[in-house]
């Protein structure tokens, strides 16, 4: 059985980092590499996760074995543990010992390799607007140059301090010790400020998303904020293009640098290249340099972004406002069958399995006391959490929570609860933490955005963010266990993991006084999120934030409301104009069919003259015979009426979930990360 969990825990974890890095990134046009990397920061992150209670219960087993066998064991950190025997273990576990620590040096090295090495190089070359690969690996050097500079800076005067206070001779082996310790420092740093936020958002969420008219005022509140960023995206393309178009004019064929225009216009989409093509060249236009070029290339690569993720969003919050509206319309239906307003294809199995009946009890009665039982669920986690946090340090009597519950379970030798209780306990933490880190949103620079409109230099960020979270959050978790002898100070029998990732104790000051009182500023953060503090701060700043009584966040939920209304009107417009032409192209359909069959034998559609059509009828058949040319065309969807109409990407949403269409999208890139 223990084999089996551990292999089914390995595929978990692949298939946990694979979803999110297809619903995040973009298979398609980010780099191989880039998506190799991505999903080996998130995969061997999860596997720690999955993989660390099945060490704990080990860990635990060996404990028992060594006190059965009441001999004196040497356990790591030079900790000797002599004890009496215990009852005899009813539950044996067969296991390699050698497994677990191979697994952990390969994890965690490989983790650290990514993060502090191969990844910020990689996310300055993807931000690169250079043309040649010297070009962006030099610009590459030189961000991360500037970036390791403070880091190797701070890291020496640390070393100075240690080996001049502590008289320890700094070794190799010593020197590693610290690395990884600093970067579990840093790493619990992180991890607090985002608890602090995450264990009050969570069940907050929960219970709110149960209030339909507070998520309808939300969603309207978000399309708002959309809408001025779709503005201000398209204000941004019209100035690049505005300046493609001067240095067009500037650069002719033959010029050196013409290549790179080239480059940068092969960027554009088909509509916005031939939106630059109808512009007039200005009448004088300075030639321009291969620095205002690349600048410009750097541009171009951000703000296509944004729009189309934008324009993406925009699409998805309609959608989602579209529904909304239909459940509070639905919730007032006395027939118990959900309608939608707008008709969507469904697939086979979602029509069989979840008919109109099934959706209508779910939609309108069953999933808010659902929300409403989850949001109860994790705050009274998040409470063990904090309480935990505040407690762990104390070994007797014992207060955490969750060393409570792994000792009652390894007293009674039942490893089976330990692995259920472990999981369950760091699942919790890693969902707090990573769902803070997917909601990031630095000024458009880092932005987890989902239906594959993530960029390639913000996943980079997320798998950096998740190899330097992960060891610092098991260790926590180990804390919480009073399974850390460096922070109960007491001579146990620690985890393989503990052994080679290491404690979180460079310098006195942070052994005795960062790891222990740094957790307890959680429960400060968590009641600063529940007084929504800081979205009151960014609000005041002028920064839009949904505060609930504030005046700003009144309007714009109310022109909102008005967006929507003029979306759905424009929709409904496209989709009448769909069913006339429907009904015109049945009925063309029909007069073809009878003409087919009939004018043949007896000819009457060639008699003009013949008494079997009327006058008007004839009207009807030379109304057909002319438009028979355009209504002889494929019919177009929904997406393609409105993109024909209105513009392109009204609806991204449907194309880009749906019909996968990546003929109006730019081709990914030739060469590493970017045309070269």
């Amino acid at each position: 059985m223990y084999y089996s969990l551990f292999i089914v825990e390995i595929i978990s974890a692949f298939i946990l980092a694979g979803t999110l890095l297809y619903r995040y990134g973009d298979c398609y046009r980010n780099h191989i590499i880039v998506t190799v990397s991505v999903l080996t920061a998130w995969y061997f992150s999860f596997l720690i996760m999955f993989i660390l209670p099945l060490d704990i219960s080990w860990t635990v087993y060996r404990q028992h074995q060594c006190l059965n066998a009441s001999t004196p064991v040497v356990v790591p950190a030079q900790v000797n543990v002599t004890s009496t025997p215990a009852p005899v273990n009813v539950c044996p576990i067969s296991w390699p010992d050698n497994v677990f620590p191979s697994l952990w040096r390969v994890v965690y090295w490989t983790s650290q390799c990514l993060t502090w090495l191969i990844m910020p190089m990689m996310q300055s070359y993807s931000k690169a607007g250079d043309f040649t690969v010297k070009g962006k690996l030099k610009s590459a050097l030189v961000d991360n140059a500037i970036y390791y500079g403070s880091y190797l800076f701070i890291c020496g005067v640390l070393l100075i301090y240690l080996a001049f206070t502590s008289g320890v001779q700094l070794d190799g082996p010593k020197i590693k010790a610290i690395a990884s310790s600093a970067s579990n420092t840093w790493g619990l740093f992180l991890l607090i400020l985002l608890l602090g936020y995450a264990l009050v958002e969570v069940p907050r969420n929960l219970w709110n998303n149960s209030k339909k008219n507070y998520t309808l005022s939300y969603c309207y509140f978000k399309i708002a904020k959309l809408s001025t960023d779709k503005c201000e995206a398209e204000e941004t393309i019209d100035d690049i293009l505005e300046s493609l178009n001067t240095i067009t004019a500037a650069v002719g064929p033959g010029h050196p640098l013409q290549r790179h225009v080239e480059t940068i216009v092969q960027k554009l989409p088909v509509q916005l290249r031939d939106k630059l093509n109808s512009r007039a060249p200005p009448d004088r236009a300075p030639p321009p340099s291969l620095k205002s070029l690349i600048n410009l290339h750097k541009k171009t690569i951000k703000a296509l972004h944004v729009l189309q993720r934008t324009e993406t969003q925009y699409g998805l919050m309609l959608e989602k406002i579209y529904h909304l509206e239909d459940v509070a319309t639905n919730s007032r239906s006395p027939d118990h069958r959900f309608q939608h307003t707008f008709h969507m294809p469904r697939p086979r199995l979602q029509r069989i399995f979840y008919p109109p009946i099934v959706e209508w009890y779910w939609e309108c009665f069953l999933k808010q006391y659902f929300l409403k039982t989850m949001a109860v669920i994790t705050c009274i986690l998040s409470v063990m959490v904090v309480w935990s946090e505040l407690t762990f340090f104390n070994k007797s009597p014992v207060l955490s929570l969750f060393a409570i519950f792994v000792n009652a379970a390894g007293d009674n030798f039942n490893y089976v609860a330990i692995v259920t209780i472990s999981t369950l306990i760091i699942g919790y933490i890693f969902y707090c933490a990573y769902s803070t880190v997917l909601k990031i949103r630095v000024l458009n620079l880092y932005y987890l955005a989902p239906h594959h409109q993530t960029n390639e230099y913000s996943l980079i960020f997320s798998g950096m963010m998740a190899c330097r979270l992960t060891p610092a959050m098991c260790l926590n978790f180990l804390s919480l266990t009073h399974l850390d002898s460096h922070i109960i100070t007491s001579r146990i029998m620690e985890t393989y993991y503990t052994q080679i990732m290491g404690h979180m104790d460079v310098l006195r000051i942070i052994a005795e006084g960062f790891n222990i009182y740094f957790p307890m500023l959680v429960i400060f953060l968590c009641l600063a999120t529940y007084f929504s503090l800081g979205s009151r701060l960014l609000s005041m700043c002028g920064f839009q934030q949904f505060v609930g009584d504030d005046e700003l966040t009144t309007d714009l939920v109310d022109e909102g409301r008005e967006i929507v209304k003029r979306e759905k009107r424009r929709r409904q417009r496209v989709e009448e104009s769909m069913s006339r032409r429907r009904d015109y192209s049945e009925r063309f359909a029909q007069y073809r069919t009878a003409r087919d069959n009939d004018g043949a034998h007896t000819g009457l559609l060639h008699d003009v003259d013949n008494d079997y059509y009327a006058p008007t009828d004839r009207q009807t058949v030379h109304s057909y015979q002319q438009a028979e040319v355009p209504y002889n065309r494929p019919n177009l969807t929904l997406e393609d009426e409105l993109d024909r109409r209105f513009g392109e990407s009204t609806l991204p949403a449907v194309r880009t979930e749906f019909d996968t269409r990546r003929d109006k999208l730019t081709m990914p890139p030739r060469g590493l990360f970017d045309d070269v």
